[in-house]
């Protein structure tokens, strides 16, 4: 008999815990179906975007990696034509796109560490679109770099792995002698890349 009460007892009990786990897997904000994957360009406005894919022609001649290869270097120029101009300022445009404000997103990247903890953990980074952006190259516009704070740290193996990053976008200025991000992103979870 106590056997049977047992039986139908825990059964009961476990049909019941089961349920409460639906029910709270659904109320999860965090779910994965939450969060919208999204393209880098997606954060940048239009006609920024329109003018970094139409940069000027004298960039051609430029040798990559010499001294006219970089963003000060460029800015220090008297621009006349206005192509120019217009892809001066998206290289450093912290324009945004408002809508993106408190949205959860799902977005590939590569991390830049800025702080680490004692266990060597990246605890404050910069995610951006490309590996070696703001270490062996000008960074990216402050619009395609997210700024992260993540106290758990994460332990970062080799700089050119890339990541899987989720979490609530935030229009936030932060500054860094690495690079300037217009976003900030509130991590919930993050993973090494894989399609």
């Amino acid at each position: 008999m106590f056997v049977k009460f047992f039986a139908a007892h825990f059964s009961v009990k476990s049909g019941f815990i089961a349920a409460l786990l639906v029910l709270i897997s659904l109320l999860n904000p965090t779910q994965a179906a939450d969060y919208e994957e999204i393209d880098w360009v997606a954060l940048m406005p239009e006609d920024d975007l329109s003018a970094l894919l139409n940069r000027p022609e004298f960039l051609n001649d430029i040798a990559d990696g010499s001294a006219a290869d970089s963003v000060d270097d460029f800015a220090s120029k008297q621009l006349e034509d206005e192509q120019a101009q217009r892809y001066q300022q998206a290289l450093v445009s912290t324009r945004v796109i408002e809508a993106f404000d408190g949205k959860a997103i799902r977005i590939p990247g590569f991390i830049v560490p800025l702080e680490q903890n004692d266990e060597q953990k990246a605890t404050a980074f910069f995610v951006v679109p490309y590996f070696g952006a703001c270490l062996h190259m000008p960074p990216p516009p402050p619009n395609q770099i997210l700024y992260v704070e993540y106290k758990e740290g994460i332990a970062v193996e080799n700089l050119y792995d890339p990541y899987w990053f989720e979490g609530t976008v935030k229009i936030d200025n932060h500054e860094s002698a690495l690079g300037s991000s217009a976003y900030s992103l509130v991590l919930d979870s993050f993973a090494l890349y894989e399609e």
